[in-house]
């Protein structure tokens, strides 16, 4: 999984479509694999390494939600169209 989860991160430094959705099909078959097990017979080394790959999770949402942020700006930018991917109901409010 943190390799997986390494992969993805470097797709998301490249900006690589196609690397990022054979890192997302990567990481839903591991998380498959991962919840059949049972939680009791994880070890402690194991537990770390999902710990640790939580956090590497919780950097890449970071990363992919920034990146988010940064395209709707100029796009909103782009059009002069401020909140064009944002909620119309919100928007009247």
């Amino acid at each position: 999984m943190l390799a997986v989860l390494d992969d993805e991160r470097q797709a998301l430094a490249a900006l690589d479509v196609d690397a990022l959705l054979a890192s997302s099909t990567q990481k839903h078959s591991l998380c498959a694999v991962l919840e059949a097990e049972n939680a009791q017979d994880i070890d402690s080394e194991c537990t770390g390494l999902l710990e640790a790959a939580r956090h590497q999770n919780e950097v890449n949402r970071k990363v992919r939600n920034l990146l988010a942020a940064n395209v709707a700006a100029r796009l909103d930018a782009l059009t002069r169209s401020p909140a064009l991917y944002s909620n119309p109901a919100a928007v009247r409010a």
